[in-house]
């Protein structure tokens, strides 16, 4: 998975298209992402002795990794990631099509 936890990313696919965000947590055994802001879900919570009162509260539901693109903020869109070595001999991610690396 070439994604990691920061990155901005945009949908690509399902109900949340075309949104964008930036990644809170990674499950890579999964395959997939959670995204802070978008795929939020209601869960009724029964009252306990921390919260007395209960309710319903918000949690982020994952999305799969192959329904997100990593966004570019310069040319506003969805591109690839690769993988390269640098003058050092460490591999960092790169942006296929401006062949910048990302940071």
């Amino acid at each position: 998975m070439k994604l990691k936890k920061g990155d901005k990313v945009i949908v690509i696919s399902g109900k949340e298209k075309g949104k964008t965000g930036v990644i809170q947590k990674v499950m890579p055994k999964e395959n997939k992402v959670i995204i802070e802001g978008l795929n939020v879900r209601k869960k009724n919570q029964k009252p306990t002795q921390a919260n007395p009162k209960g309710g319903q509260i918000d949690i982020y539901a994952p999305i799969d990794a192959s329904n997100v693109a990593f966004y570019d903020e310069k040319s506003k869109k969805a591109v690839k990631i690769g993988y390269k070595l640098d003058k050092d001999g460490n591999k960092v991610r790169f942006n296929k099509s401006t062949k910048k690396e990302i940071k």
